[in-house]
């Protein structure tokens, strides 16, 4: 009797340590090489888009910032956006260099995750250790602005929650902390939060070439990663990838250079485009991005001591009144306290606005219906497009391919499952 040999179906996560906890990946297997790949989705489904629905507009951007928890200001940016444009108004020029700072702050937090928890799921720990010592910097920032270190909220229609502070907030001595590591800590804290950012800048492209140097030219860093995933220009746009994933397939494609929007004209950056399309190349790309978005941070934060001015429009019907009139003048408070229960109603009609995410083009299609509340939210994630592309890459390849064709698309399933 001859032997019968078949394929045997595996569960990959949701557990599993590459799986973060709520992919569940169903791979068919021979022997150790993948036939084929289904991404289950909707382990994670939380209703956003149908909650938006039952919400004023303004009571929303909290629910932008929990989509992608990793880039939380630029989820709020393409949603503050397509209010603004379907109410037709204009941001002060200030505000939207804010915006642009904080989005690249963001980018730069997104891909400082993505680099140390790749590296981890491909067994490298120091990277990790190294990402998260500059992202505290960075989460101290959002801190100052909005206080909070992740879901800030920070981004409205009609501009910022507030100025940028004058003063960052300082290390004090615990038993954790001596008064020598708190003089240390707080050498960049004595003045205003742009004076903390330009230090930061300063700073940071010699932080990434000490990423670099442990991972760049590591030779099991490059067995894992170089040919694994590889993807063409042509497939990369018909299987509707975007940022780093399309780039590093060699497609010039930015909608920050290609459909500037808020103050992206003015300023000074390249567009980081890969060859081989495969995950060291993704990587790379994803890594002279960071360095990119510092140059962005640094001519924003430059622009933004040279020029005060107002960060919010000045119409209470879209904006709050500042505190201190609220507190003594009626019609202040009754702005105040309508903006805040009801909201404002929107001009009936439809609007489409894509931003450059970190992960790639984040849209939100919004339709309005004359009322308070959005007819219809739609968001378009990035990371949706490239898990769908999950059978496709894997295919032909070992079992321990798998994490870092995963890590390599960096998704965040607080978008792919809305």
């Amino acid at each position: 009797m001859s032997a019968e040999f078949k394929n045997y179906t595996l569960n990959f996560g949701p557990q599993h340590p590459a799986a973060h906890g709520v992919l569940r990946l169903v791979l068919e297997l021979d022997g150790e090489t993948v036939v084929r790949a289904d991404p289950h989705v909707g382990l994670l489904h939380r209703g956003t888009e149908k909650l938006a629905e039952s919400k004023p507009f303004n009571q929303s951007i909290g629910y932008m910032d929990r989509l992608d928890y990793v880039s939380m200001m630029c989820n709020e940016h393409a949603y503050v956006m397509a209010i603004e444009k379907l109410l037709g108004v204009e941001v002060p020029l200030r505000a939207q260099y804010i915006r642009v700072m904080f989005a690249e702050i963001t980018r730069v937090l997104n891909h400082l995750l993505w680099v140390a928890c790749n590296a981890l799921d491909l067994g490298g720990m120091s990277v990790f250790l190294y990402a998260f010592r500059e992202r505290e910097d960075l989460m101290d920032c959002y801190e100052a602005v909005s206080g909070a270190r992740m879901h800030a909220a920070y981004f409205r229609p009609g501009g910022v929650y507030r100025d940028l502070p004058a003063m960052m907030p300082q290390y004090q001595v615990s038993p954790f902390r001596s008064p020598k590591e708190c003089e240390a800590l707080n050498a960049a804290r004595q003045k205003s939060l742009l004076d903390f950012i330009l230090d930061f800048t300063a700073r940071f492209p010699g932080c990434i070439d000490e990423y670099e140097t442990l991972l760049t030219d590591n030779r099991i860093w490059k067995q894992r990663t170089v040919g694994i995933g590889v993807v063409s220009p042509e497939r990369a746009k018909a299987l509707g990838f975007s940022g780093p994933m399309l780039r590093a397939s060699g497609v010039e494609w930015d909608l920050r250079k290609k459909q500037p929007y808020e103050v992206y004209d003015q300023l000074d950056f390249k567009i980081p485009v890969g060859k081989e399309g495969d995950c060291y190349d993704r990587y790379v790309v994803r890594v002279a991005e960071m360095r990119e978005s510092n140059r962005i941070i640094r001519q924003c934060a430059e622009w933004l001591k040279a020029n005060p001015g107002p960060v919010m429009l000045a119409d209470h019907k879209i904006t709050p009144p500042k505190r201190e009139e609220m507190k003594v003048e009626m019609e202040s408070l009754i702005h105040h306290f309508k903006l805040f229960t009801e909201g404002y109603c929107v001009p009936e009609g439809e609007v489409y606005v894509g931003t450059e995410h970190p992960k790639g083009e984040f849209g939100v299609y919004l339709v309005a219906d004359g009322s308070n509340k959005p007819y219809r939210l739609k968001v378009r994630a990035p990371d949706f497009a490239h898990l769908s592309a999950m059978n496709e890459m894997v295919q032909g390849h070992m079992l321990g391919d798998v994490p870092a064709i995963i890590a390599t698309m960096d998704i965040v399933f607080g978008d792919i499952d809305r």
